[in-house]
């Protein structure tokens, strides 16, 4: 098989496994890093590296100039967008610099690269496929920036694949839950001395402490790779592929309405530090 795929973010975890597990199954894979070192594993396992940072417009020139001259006439099917950070914080404290730098790569970025390789994709009549998050479906507290970047990545992915109805391109959402990964690794070594003295200190070092276990006893990258190959490789996939290990209790929690959900998150994480809101309108007083 001589069809092209293009996975960004593949130096590790996720991507790294993506990338792989589409190269067994007989693609023409190049997976994008960041730093030529991270190459010399991807070519170990049959891939191609292109050096790309999804957050710059150059680079992401570079790599499609570098693609195509390397296909040389022989078809794109798919683009992965997988590249992302993580990125977590009271959206009172926040430096706003935090939450313009996780849109800009797992938002912007993708419109980005997808821009640059769509011509080719609708040429070979491909599919894109957006690694989204369960954090896309629902927003948990300190999760806000990353839920922001995924819900919105949702919504671009649904415009965008019915712009592309008259093309032939096909889009689909991947939606993992807590899969283990380096990125972990990243969410250890965030700083939250910034919120020491605030009503969030108490609470962040067992949010993160949480995150940290479910990362570490969550699926392996490989079941994310095997929805991606199922994305690409079904007639006619589903637009939406939830990876997680209970689909049933992730859709029973979506389905709860808000203000239950909002109190298992007070139980759960505010404890007894929860005031209850009073039932009078704001901004008006007793007739």
């Amino acid at each position: 098989m001589n069809k092209g795929v293009l996975v960004t973010g593949s130096s590790s975890g996720i991507g790294a496994a993506i990338a792989r597990e589409l190269a067994d199954r007989g693609f023409r894979v190049f997976g994008t890093v960041r730093r030529p070192q991270d190459g010399a594993a991807l070519e170990g396992a049959g891939v191609t590296p292109v050096l790309m940072d999804v957050a710059d417009t150059e680079s992401i020139g570079r790599a499609r100039a570098e693609v195509e001259q390397a296909l040389a006439g022989a078809p794109l099917v798919a683009l992965v967008n997988n590249a992302g950070i993580p990125a977590a914080g009271p959206l009172e404290l926040l430096p706003l610099e935090e939450f313009r730098r996780v849109l800009e790569v797992n938002l912007i970025g993708v419109v980005a690269v997808t821009q640059a390789f769509l011509p080719l994709l609708k040429q070979a009549r491909g599919r894109i496929v957006n690694i989204s998050s369960v954090a896309g479906r629902a927003a948990l507290p300190f999760m806000g920036p990353y839920a922001a970047s995924k819900f919105g990545l949702e919504a671009v992915s649904d415009s965008l694949r019915r712009e592309l109805l008259p093309f032939g391109v096909d889009v689909i959402v991947v939606e993992p839950g807590s899969i283990q990964s380096k990125i972990w690794g990243k969410v250890r070594a965030m700083d939250l001395s910034r919120y020491g003295g605030t009503a969030y200190e108490p609470v962040l070092p067992r949010i993160r402490d949480t995150a940290l276990r479910s990362g570490e006893e969550g699926l392996p990258a490989d079941r994310v790779a095997r929805a991606v190959a199922k994305a690409l490789i079904a007639r006619r996939p589903p637009t939406r592929i939830l990876v997680v290990a209970s689909p049933l209790s992730q859709r029973l929690l979506e389905w709860l309405p808000d203000r239950w959900l909002d109190r298992l998150i007070a139980r759960a994480v505010w404890k007894e530090q929860v005031r209850p809101r009073t039932e009078r309108p704001p901004g008006r007083g007793a007739s």
